[in-house]
């Protein structure tokens, strides 16, 4: 299994990974963090504990915390689609 990196995060699994919502336009959103527990094509299901909250990838920024500790800036425009068609597309460097 290929070790999950940021230069190539956005080909990997994001559902199991711990997040933080950085930026959002739903306000009372901003700052939940969470298990990423399911993944739709524009929608990240995250439970906190407490109770399960859908995000909308395409309008919000996430911090992804890899299993080594390393946190990932990440706008959730490029994470939009369906996880396994994410696989498929060209990536541009960034």
């Amino acid at each position: 299994m290929i070790k999950i990196t940021p230069q190539n995060i956005l080909r990997h699994e994001i559902i199991g990974l711990n997040t933080k919502l950085v930026e959002t336009r739903n306000r009372q959103l901003i700052g939940l963090e969470g298990l990423v527990v399911d993944e739709t094509k524009h929608t990240f299901t995250i439970d906190n504990g407490k109770k399960r909250r859908i995000v909308p990838k395409d309008t919000s920024v996430f911090n992804l915390y890899l299993p080594d500790g390393t946190v990932v800036e990440v706008d959730g425009r490029k994470l939009s689609g369906r996880p396994e068609d994410r696989l498929k597309t060209r990536l541009r460097r960034w």
